[in-house]
Formats: C-alpha cells, sequence, structure tokens
C-alpha cells in the first residue's frame, strides 16, 4: 500500500491531479479503514478544485483516528473547505476541534481567522490575526511595533478622545 500511496502523491506534485486522485480512490475502497489514504484522497479533491467531494473524506480522515501532521493538516483542510462552501458555522466548529488539539498551529489559527471574518466577528479575526503575526514575525520593522501592537490588536474599535 506504501509504494501505491507513494506513487500518487508523486503524481500529484508533479502536477498529473487526476490521476493521482484515481489512484486515491481506488486506495480508499481496497484500504477502507486507512485514515491516511482518506485524508490523502480528501486533498487530492481540494487540489482539484472538487472541495465537496473532499469533505467526506476529509471527515472519514479524522474520524478514523488519523495523527500527527495529518491531523493537523486534515484539520485545516476540513475547515477550510467548510469555509469555502460557505459552511461557517461548521468550519468554526472544526476549527475549534483543531485548536483544542493543537493550539500552537499558526495556520489553524489564520485560517480560523478567516471563519471568523466569514461570521462577521471582525474584532477577534484581527486579534487573531495580529497576535499570529507578532508570534511568527521576524520583521525588524514589525517588531520594533511589537508593543504598540499587542497592545491595540484587541482595542481596534477604540477611539481615544
Amino acid at each position: 500500500m506504501v509504494s501505491k500511496l507513494n506513487e500518487a502523491i508523486e503524481l500529484r506534485r508533479n502536477g498529473d491531479l487526476e490521476k493521482s486522485n484515481q489512484y486515491l480512490l481506488d486506495l480508499c475502497k481496497e484500504y477502507p479503514d486507512d485514515p491516511i489514504v482518506f485524508y490523502q484522497c480528501a486533498w487530492s479533491f481540494d487540489v482539484l478544485g472538487k472541495e465537496t467531494e473532499a469533505v467526506p473524506y476529509y471527515e472519514k480522515a479524522i474520524d478514523s483516528g488519523l495523527s500527527g501532521n495529518d491531523l493537523e493538516g486534515a484539520y485545516i483542510g476540513l475547515g477550510s473547505t467548510y469555509r469555502v462552501l460557505g459552511e461557517y458555522e461548521k468550519s468554526r466548529e472544526v476549527f475549534l476541534k483543531g485548536l483544542g488539539a493543537f493550539p500552537e498551529n499558526q495556520a489553524l489559527r489564520v485560517f480560523y481567522a478567516m471563519t471568523l471574518y466569514n461570521v462577521n466577528d471582525h474584532q477577534q479575526a484581527m486579534e487573531i490575526l495580529l497576535t499570529s503575526l507578532l508570534e511568527t514575525t521576524t520583521d525588524p520593522q514589525v517588531l520594533n511595533y511589537s508593543k504598540a501592537i499587542s497592545f491595540y490588536k484587541d482595542k481596534l474599535d477604540r477611539v481615544w478622545s
């Protein structure tokens, strides 16, 4: 199975997306309990722009015991897919679950902030993005203002007179 899975991933890397997707669909039938196969299949649908088809594969991958980096990626993939499909509450739930399991994952935070934007929670979205920026940047110009950015991140609507 590993060599077939690696071949499907290599096909995707080389841009042969349809063939990779077909290999992965075949692997899902052959290995119906393998969460990594389902995760890779979901990913293959995402890169094809077939988000609706990706959802059940992400869900099965997560529910089947996916772990580690793959689970982090599946939370990002499923949450983001729900977001682009306009299913914002499902997206929010997935990201909160993912952040509960992986609280330090900055990509999860950023994608969650996008969902918050879509549900008009702009204040929290900006706070998350600014915090993420401060925690990850090495840009000296941004870091010169880190105290001010940190102070204002949750006061964006406040006006001082």
